[in-house]
């Protein structure tokens, strides 16, 4: 098992407070993994194993298990004086763990890891029966800095190695082995699917599944563009289908609740306000771009953009597009009162002043980055740094 520190310094702090802990990311991003590194740690503290109580509800066994089955399960095992560690792995499945999970947290007999693959974690049932009493840390696929340790034993270098997380993306599954960019996008393509029928399809009776999947088409084409619903509708309509506004908002939240894509809203830095049209949206994974539309060199741009969205998310930034005027930042990161301006750029033309324009117009002095994949374009400019992508992702801080 290969290890991914980042979420066990991220769990630390809430073991045996009275929250559960709640990890939420797209399936196969390796949410039991990280249920696995926590077993170890309380084993590594002193806590028995008889006190560890692992559920993997996706398990046969548990099928057809409703609210009251998993409750008389659950009480049984924490049946006793001694506390017991509850490790629920894709609770979602049943339908009610909410009211258990509530009820146990409510006895303090166990302190509680739930893990899951769709916002229904964080659905208003949640909000009614554990109001204040959760904490959720988001988990997503493979930073670079992670990649790297799931390829360390390659013998390829660095170089090639982004290279490979930039065509290859970074879900555990297709990093752990020496596949070709062919499997790997087989493999996305498979996760892909199974989010799409169980969590959205099945799950919400989607009955125009082509139209459904036109409208996710679009998305995933458009990863990085600025567009609305209207935008998706005028484009259906010219392929002569009809579909309402409403139902491509309902379309794009499903995904947002499936984790397969999150919205980037975009920020007036002049008016000091977030706007509530054009947002962006960026893919939990670029190797999901791939899967559906294979790879194709003018990407590159958008497949860039979507992997520092990522990464900024990942170290805990709200991010945002930046409007300034007529021109557009690509990434305004805010965190605890401090903020970066990102812009995304896979070359740098000698002599250009285009990239860092946009960056020089701000007005602040908050670092301000300049992110390319052209390693002889690397330097300072009026105080904007330009990065390569490797740097700017290996870096322990900005």
């Amino acid at each position: 098992m290969i290890m991914r520190p980042a979420y066990l310094e991220a769990l630390r702090p809430f073991v045996d407070m009275p929250l559960v802990k709640i990890l939420a990311g797209i399936r196969r991003s390796g949410k039991s993994t990280i249920l696995l590194m926590l077993r170890s740690m309380l084993l590594e503290k002193g806590v028995p194993e008889d006190r560890i109580i692992l559920r993997r509800y996706t398990d046969m066994a548990y099928d057809g298990f409703d609210q009251r089955r998993m409750y008389d399960d659950l009480c049984a095992s924490v049946s006793g004086g001694e506390r017991r560690y509850l490790l629920l792995d894709e609770a979602q499945e049943i339908t009610g763990w909410e009211k258990v999970v509530n009820s146990l947290l409510e006895s303090g007999r166990a302190d509680i890891y739930v893990t899951g693959s769709n916002s229904r974690l964080m659905s208003s049932e949640i909000s009614t029966y554990l109001t204040g009493r959760y904490v959720q840390i988001p988990v997503w696929t493979l930073s670079f800095r992670e990649y790297l340790d799931f390829r360390s034993e390659s013998g390829l270098s660095r170089t090639e190695l982004l290279e490979r997380y930039i065509r290859m993306g970074g879900f555990p599954v297709a990093a752990l082995g020496d596949y070709d960019e062919q499997t790997a996008a087989q493999i996305a393509e498979g996760i892909f699917h199974t989010v799409v029928t169980r969590d959205i399809i099945s799950r919400h009776r989607i009955a125009n599944q082509d139209l459904f999947n036109r409208v996710v088409r679009f998305v995933i084409d458009n990863m990085g563009m600025t567009f609305s619903a209207n935008s998706i509708r005028t484009f259906l309509k010219s392929e002569h289908r009809s579909i309402s506004v409403e139902a491509i908002y309902n379309d794009l939240l499903w995904l947002e609740q499936a984790f397969i894509i999150y919205p980037c809203k975009r920020y007036d830095l002049q008016g000091k306000a977030i706007l509530k049209t054009q947002e962006k949206y960026y893919l939990a994974d670029v190797s999901l771009r791939y899967a559906l539309s294979g790879y194709q060199g003018r990407m590159r741009s958008a497949v860039l953009e979507n992997i520092l969205y990522l990464e900024l998310r990942r170290r805990g930034y709200s991010v945002y597009v930046g409007k300034l005027g007529d021109r557009e930042i690509d990434f305004v990161a805010e965190k605890r009162g401090e903020k970066i301006y990102v812009q995304a750029c896979v070359t740098v033309p000698e002599g250009s002043s285009r990239e860092t324009d946009n960056l020089e117009r701000i007005g602040d002095n908050y670092p301000k980055y300049v992110v390319t994949l052209d390693r002889l374009a690397t330097g300072n400019e009026n105080g904007i740094r330009i990065v390569h992508l490797e740097d700017f992702l290996l870096s322990e801080s900005w």
